[in-house]
């Protein structure tokens, strides 16, 4: 320890020396460069006016950094929130004044025993409100050793230490249970510092950067998870998870373990990104036999999955065609008593389309063939459509046989069977003529197609 200070020191003195030559045999403008390892922090003074400035840190563990200095107070600092300390670190800042370039720097190290510091921190949100963490012991921490951790939630904010520890066989604490983390936002910031104590040794410190909340919560599993049989699919729901933060059900990304019970290969999991409905649909003709369920989620940047949901059974037997009809007949009288409304065919549930769209096709038909049939009686179409086949009416009928029969007394001969076809023009056109509506008050008499027998009309000229 006593060398690791000579040596911070002789960096200093170097330090300042080359200042000096580099400024000229100026003083350096910068004095007071101290770091808060909590905070991290890097703050200094300056006794003279500086016209630029700039800081750096450099860790094993992160990136170079680099930024320009804030100032409050006459003091200057540097902010470095991400940076990981417990392995060491150096800081480096430059200044110009009066034309001259002056730069400091600062060794960090972590105090203590190497290997004596707790190790593998993590912490996890879960049921919303609650959080664990926990880490190991060091491998070179000696047998009394016992850790503190510590967790604050800005740079600025209180620190607290942990109230109830998780102490693993030999009393050593490798653990710390929060019961209340209060209201959770989606910008809190998460800070964790583990020191250690013992009446052998120093014991080192473990940090972490700073982690935002939502990347820490584990979800709870998908409830209520319900599968449907709609003769083609079979319908998985679900209810998305609480969650702490206000964070939109698209963020969540779900994967489904569909496997068929007693069978030796497994199907890989179906993984859902992005649902607001939280339905999947899988085709009835992918099933056969029974199969099983089960459900899990994450955030979609994260990699914290839920555990698994409890297990569904469903099976592929035959659908109930006894409920298929009656839930058909009561679409279908739905439909036709409000067949005057529009109907949206988005608001219909997909599991039940099929069903839907058998009664509105039938309830249409009905209707249509109502139609058909009112229209038909309002406007005489029967008549228009089909008409009466033309026939000799009663009058002229009975006409025609007295003047036979007049014909017969007078001695006159009947026609005989070879009577020429014009005769038979005649009478046809006499009855399209006797057929058409006459102005006068009666039937005209139908004529004599024989020039020997008088009629009682006028005879038609042939």
């Amino acid at each position: 320890m006593v060398v690791l200070l000579d040596f911070v020191i002789l960096l200093v003195l170097l330090n300042s020396a080359r200042s000096t030559v580099l400024a000229g045999e100026k003083e350096s403008p910068i004095v007071n460069l101290t770091l808060d390892s909590r905070k991290k922090i890097l703050s200094w003074n300056s006794r003279r006016i500086v016209t630029q400035q700039t800081c750096a840190i450099v860790t094993p563990l992160d990136p170079n950094t680099s930024q320009e200095p804030q100032v409050r107070n006459d003091t200057y600092f540097c902010t470095f929130p991400n940076a990981v300390l417990h392995r060491g670190a150096t800081l480096t800042v430059n200044a110009t004044s009066e034309g001259q370039d002056f730069w400091h720097q600062l060794a960090f190290s972590n105090p203590g025993k190497e290997g004596s510091g707790a190790q593998d921190l993590s912490c996890i949100i879960y049921n919303v409100r609650l959080m664990n963490c926990s880490w190991t012991r060091g491998p070179a921490a000696p047998a009394d050793v016992q850790y503190q951790l510590y967790s604050w939630t800005s740079l600025h904010g209180n620190v607290s230490e942990c109230s109830h520890y998780v102490l693993d066989s030999a009393g050593t604490r490798v653990g710390c249970h929060f019961d209340e983390l209060g209201e959770g936002h989606t910008t809190d910031d998460y800070f964790f510092l583990v020191n250690g104590t013992s009446s052998d040794s120093d014991i080192q410190f473990l940090d972490s950067p700073s982690v935002n909340g939502p990347s820490l919560e584990k979800y709870n599993p998908p409830a209520n998870v319900t599968v449907q049989d709609n003769v083609s699919h079979f319908v998985i729901r679900w209810d998305a998870p609480a969650m702490r933060y206000s964070l939109s059900n698209s963020v969540l990304r779900y994967a489904l373990d569909i496997q068929k019970m007693g069978s030796f290969s497994k199907r890989e999991p179906v993984f859902l990104s992005r649902q607001y409905k939280n339905k999947y649909r899988l085709p009835r003709a992918d099933v056969t036999g029974e199969h099983t369920v089960r459900m899990r989620v994450q955030h979609v940047l994260f990699q914290i999955w839920s555990e698994w949901s409890s297990t569904h059974h469903f099976a592929s037997g035959s659908f109930p065609m006894s409920q298929f009809f009656a839930s058909a007949g009561q679409r279908i009288g739905a439909s036709a008593s409000a067949s005057v409304l529009p109907v949206n065919i988005q608001s219909v549930p997909e599991e039940n389309f099929l069903v839907v769209l058998i009664g509105l096709v039938v309830g249409a038909t009905v209707l249509f063939g109502m139609a058909l049939m009112f229209l038909c009686k309002r406007f005489s179409l029967k008549k228009k459509l089909f008409p009466p086949i033309p026939r000799v009416k009663q009058e002229l009928a009975g006409a025609f046989l007295a003047s036979l029969e007049e014909t017969a007394s007078c001695g006159g001969h009947p026609p005989s069977a070879s009577q020429d076809p014009e005769d038979i023009f005649t009478v046809e056109e006499t009855l399209s003529l006797a057929s058409a509506p006459a102005k006068m008050g009666g039937p005209a008499p139908a004529p004599n197609p024989y020039e020997n027998i008088p009629s009682a009309g006028p005879l038609l000229n042939h």
